[in-house]
């Protein structure tokens, strides 16, 4: 299974580049999504790629021009500190309150600085398309670091196995076994994904029911073994476990606006697909994700954690 965007160049980061840090800057954009897409984590991918541009600034300008292609070099240097990073991920998120979820992103038009972010520069925006769908990347989640970075390397970005061996410090015929092995979990978990537009008439009925607090109205739009799961790290209220069930599921929904004021559901895209924000006065608090197969939701992803949710607030 292979997922390369038409709107997202594949291959490896631009190589055309001046070794002057200027110049180099503008693969800015093109590293942020890769490692976006390796880590779940915007804020995580930031700070790889800072490193990254930070081992460049360390190195003499004699070490630097000695590199042909800067943007493959750059590229490299961000897949091997994002593999590092995935591997200490999973000893902090066994450590973490409750269920992690990967870091929502919301549309282009969207995007805001937020608390502790310096700016919106569109060079840190991450490209949406179905490689950052939700759904997939709680996937990539379960995956061994090598293999997702085997896959995601290969498989989203073009990048040839010989050159992913060299990232990931193994054989390309060991890399074509990763990448072949994350397909099959791919295979196993994910549904085709029907037009956004479909999507878009579920979550918004999802929606109207929800304000309603009309119970059998979502049962009748959920999986009879729907699954929600939040995500408030422990810095805000949320439930610990996955909720299962349609019914539970529907009866959490309804509790979740119980005695709680000011509160908005907005229709809005999280990851490329069709999703909603709840605000409250003004202050979005939680972003909804939603899988849906069969016009039926699957599962539905809370993220309630605040450093989570910094390019949705304004």
């Amino acid at each position: 299974m292979t997922i390369q965007s038409g709107t997202m160049q594949s291959g490896p980061v631009p190589d055309r580049l001046d070794p002057d840090l200027s110049a180099i800057m503008s693969a800015r954009r093109q590293l942020i999504n890769l490692a976006y897409r390796l880590l779940g984590s915007l804020t995580d991918a930031e700070d790889a790629v800072q490193e990254a541009y930070a081992r460049w600034c360390a190195m003499s300008r004699p070490q630097r021009e000695a590199i042909e292609t800067p943007g493959a070099w750059l590229s490299t240097v961000t897949s091997r500190i994002c593999l590092d990073l995935l591997g200490s991920a999973r000893a902090r998120r066994e450590r973490y309150v409750g269920e992690w979820i990967p870091e929502p992103l919301p549309e282009h038009g969207e995007w805001t600085t937020g608390p502790g972010r310096a700016s919106a520069d569109p060079a840190d925006r991450v490209t949406l398309d179905e490689s950052i769908n939700m759904a997939f990347l709680i996937v990539l989640e379960s995956m061994t670091p090598a293999e997702r970075v085997a896959f995601v390397l290969h498989d989203v970005f073009g990048y040839p196995f010989a050159e992913v061996a060299e990232i990931v410090g193994r054989t390309p015929a060991a890399c074509r076994q990763l990448a072949s092995s994350a397909r099959r979990r791919i295979s196993a978990s994910l549904a085709p994904t029907p037009p956004s537009a479909q999507n878009a008439g579920v979550v918004r009925a999802f929606k109207q029911a929800w304000e309603a607090k009309d119970i059998h109205s979502l049962i009748g739009l959920l999986d009879p073994d729907a699954i929600a799961v939040a995500d408030g790290g422990g810095l805000v209220s949320a439930v610990l476990h996955p909720v299962e069930g349609a019914e539970e599921v529907a009866r959490g929904a309804v509790g979740l606006f119980g005695g709680v004021p000011g509160l908005t559901i907005l229709e809005r895209t999280v990851n490329g697909s069709p999703g909603l924000v709840i605000q409250q006065d003004g202050v979005t608090v939680t972003v909804v994700a939603f899988d849906i197969v069969d016009g039926l939701i699957k599962h539905i992803w809370g993220i309630r954690n605040p450093e989570k949710l910094r390019p949705w607030r304004t």
